[in-house]
């Protein structure tokens, strides 16, 4: 006789996704935090830690100095 329950479907996917967003937005407020929480920056606080956790850059991992931080000690 057929087991009556049936295992519930597991996508990965769909968690997987929310749990990055969650540390993707973790990161772009550390990013916003280090700049001295100033306004106006916030899709580039995102592309920056969405770059960073999706392993374009080993800075969030380092804690290095960002391509835009660079840029910006530079111009300073």
């Amino acid at each position: 006789m057929p087991d009556a329950k049936k295992t519930p479907s597991f996508h990965p996917d769909v968690g997987s996704q929310e749990l990055t967003d969650e540390i993707i937005r973790a990161r772009a407020y550390q990013l916003f935090e280090k700049r001295g929480c100033q306004h106006g920056h916030d899709m580039e606080d995102w592309l920056e830690a969405e770059s960073e956790i999706m392993g374009r850059k080993p800075n969030a991992i380092t804690d290095e100095p960002t391509l835009v931080e660079r840029a910006a000690s530079k111009a300073a």
